[in-house]
């Protein structure tokens, strides 16, 4: 038997990472993508496997040698199209399921932007593209007249517009249906093939930066079904194409309210609400650090071949399970898989539910089971090679009063090494309308592994527990989200697993902003990592891509109407008072948040003494170090722990980073 060893940082490239999969037409065959790190370059691919479901065989179907992704079967199971980026930007390209050799079928000079779907009569192919023509020149002047000029992993709207297209598979057939100035995505075929439903965002003139969906016809005529959906929702056909079904906020409530499911006749009119009792509402979701797709996007909402019940994600507390919701009748729905995990809908044929799964200790294999969650079994262990050697922390779940008394929800890794009192370092999530809790998170892995305690808690603003407790924090930023933070910390001291001595904090853009937060207020923490903070609000609203409206929201008002609340909740207010060594990891390209958020807050640490330091990350945007490019993902890696090394445990040089 192998000799275990605790996680260390190196095994971030050791990692196999499930991207895709997708159910053969006569569901037999499972077609999925797997992502490796080649640890020499630092260079990403992604190569396409199948599994036969009868025999339980895996074997490559492409080299991986590339990024081959968006995979999708012929409606008559013996093609498959892909995109692949072996030709520099992304192309189109198929190839024979039983052999052969890939063809590519487009040559855009902008590549595919994504979204393949093949029509019914498998005769063509929709996606979404630039226009082809060469990018503009980024080293020219130009004039902004958008309201939405910018956009965080996207970079300037000018560069990144997104149009429907249609391809015959002979490649000799191309038409662009939408010619807007804005961002098409999801393409989805009517069941008749007349028309494609898709969605679209970022208008030039919308201030919302909410989903609209519409339809366009093979002339191009486009019409809109709903809009106001909230950001990045699509929608999906039901199976006699007399209506459409979608998750979102149609009546256009703030960001941070649930989102339902709704159904709409296919010539558009008044949804209707099918999950209005549902407190958790639909497509809520945890936050991992991996860099797959399915960890962080909503699939579209699949229906059964009957048309009765729609199959998609629910989020209660710090799981998310996928559950089939009655289109018709009385509200009703029912949990399709269960257990403490993360549960990510793949695909759904009229036998099964093709799904991926992710837990705090293992990062996502791929699973399936019947219509109604029964036959569950597991297709992929793609890191078993790693599993079979580590020793893994174990897992307590919290459950503590806040100050107010409201009952509060978290999670805490103790390590495989030393002894409690450990180390403790409080990761804070971002979001903050996301949650927590049961799915993998590599740099929790690798603190437990150096020794460290990890406390992760679903504070008021976090989703998976109703709107009153994810909208708390509206015009009260850092109150009680704080307090929930600190009595975590409390109750983790009081059970003898942390340290009150040895306590570091940290955590990405809302994370960012709560440990900025936490160093002006107070001195317990040892040291402290914001990442990509928001440290001002005032300047937020004028320099981040969603402040018009983010902001607006969030400190309910503009920032001439309530700017007591702007300062208030802004923690440049208190950063004088920051005494705890502060190391601040910047991404350089964050539209989100951008690099004066975290310039802003150094230089006041600076000036009144305290140790900070900022890693600064060259063409890498909000989430750059987790789903970016691998050497930024290794870095972020490799100076959290060292900070932490460094002020938590004193250890002289922190293990300073050779690359920097």
């Amino acid at each position: 038997m192998n000799q275990r060893r605790p996680v260390e940082p190196a095994d971030l490239y050791r990692l196999k990472i499930l991207q895709e999969a997708r159910l053969s037409p006569d569901g037999k065959t499972v077609l999925y993508g797997v992502s490796h790190i080649d640890a020499e370059k630092e260079q990403e691919y992604c190569g396409l496997w199948l599994q036969s479901l009868e025999t339980g065989k895996s074997w490559q179907f492409t080299s991986g040698m590339a990024r081959d992704f968006n995979a999708a079967w012929s409606p008559d199971g013996q093609q498959i199209a892909f995109l692949s980026t072996r030709d520099d930007a992304p192309q189109i390209y198929l190839i024979p399921v039983h052999g052969g050799e890939p063809k590519a079928i487009t040559s855009l000079k902008q590549g595919v932007g994504g979204g393949l779907a093949w029509s019914p009569d498998g005769k063509q192919l929709a996606f979404t593209a630039g226009p082809d023509e060469e990018l503009p020149d980024p080293g020219k002047p130009y004039r902004v007249t958008r309201t939405n000029y910018r956009f965080d992993g996207m970079g300037y709207l000018h560069r990144t517009i997104q149009n429907i297209y249609v391809i015959g598979t002979d490649g000799q057939t191309l038409q662009q249906l939408t010619h807007g100035q804005c961002v098409h995505t999801s393409p989805i075929w009517s069941p008749d093939g007349s028309e494609i439903l898709f969605s679209a965002m970022l208008e030039p003139e919308d201030e919302s930066f909410y989903t609209t969906l519409k339809v366009v016809n093979l002339k191009g005529e486009v019409r809109e079904i709903v809009a106001n959906l909230g950001m990045g929702q699509t929608g999906n056909w039901t199976p006699d194409g007399k209506h459409i079904v979608f998750t979102g906020t149609p009546n256009g409530r703030d960001y941070g309210y649930k989102y339902d499911l709704w159904v709409v006749d296919r010539a558009g009119g008044e949804p209707v609400n099918r999950t209005a009792s549902l407190k958790t509402g639909v497509e809520g979701n945890l936050l991992g650090d991996f860099p797959a797709g399915w960890f962080y996007g909503n699939h579209p909402v699949t229906v059964s071949e009957k048309g009765d019940y729609a199959y998609l994600h629910i989020q209660p507390g710090g799981v998310r399970h996928i559950y089939k919701v009655a289109l018709s009748g009385p509200e009703s729905w029912t949990a399709v898989t269960a257990g403490e995990r993360f549960c990510a809908l793949m695909d759904m044929d009229k036998q099964h539910v093709l799904y991926a799964v992710s837990t705090i200790q293992d990062p996502g294999n791929l699973y399936i089971c019947d219509l109604d969650g029964k036959n569950e079994r597991q297709l992929t262990d793609l890191n078993r090679h790693l599993l079979d050697v580590w020793e893994l922390p174990t897992v307590e779940h919290l459950l503590f009063p806040s100050e107010d008394g409201e009952e509060v929800e978290g999670w805490i890794l103790k390590p495989a090494v030393g002894t409690a009192p450990y180390p403790t370092v409080l990761y804070i999530h971002g979001g903050p309308y996301y949650g927590v809790g049961h799915i993998y998170f590599f740099d929790y892995q690798m603190l437990a592994g150096a020794g460290y305690a990890v406390l992760f808690i679903n504070h008021r603003g976090s989703s998976g527990y109703g709107d009153k407790f994810s909208t708390r924090i509206f015009g009260d930023w850092g109150n009680m989200d704080y307090k929930d933070l600190m009595a975590g910390v409390d109750t983790a001291i009081a059970k003898g697993i942390s340290d009150p001595d040895r306590l570091g904090v940290c955590g990405l853009s809302g994370g960012g902003n709560l440990s900025c937060w936490i160093v002006g207020h107070t001195d317990r923490f040892k040291a402290a990592v914001p990442e990509n903070p928001v440290t001002n609000w005032v300047s937020m609203f004028g320099v981040s891509d969603i402040g018009p409206i983010f902001c607006i929201f969030v400190n309910r008002g503009l920032p001439h109407e309530v700017p007591e609340t702007y300062a208030r909740c802004s923690p440049i207010t208190y950063a004088h008072n920051c005494k705890t060594p502060t190391l601040l990891v910047q991404a350089e390209q964050d539209c989100r948040c951008p690099v004066e958020q975290g310039e802003q807050f150094y230089e006041v640490l600076k000036a009144n003494g305290c140790t900070v330091e900022m890693v600064r990350l060259p063409n890498s945007f909000h989430v750059g170090s987790i789903t970016g490019q691998p050497v930024m993902r290794r870095v972020q890696n490799e100076v959290l722990l060292d900070w932490m090394n460094k002020y938590v445990l004193g250890i002289a040089d922190g293990g300073k980073v050779a690359s920097l």
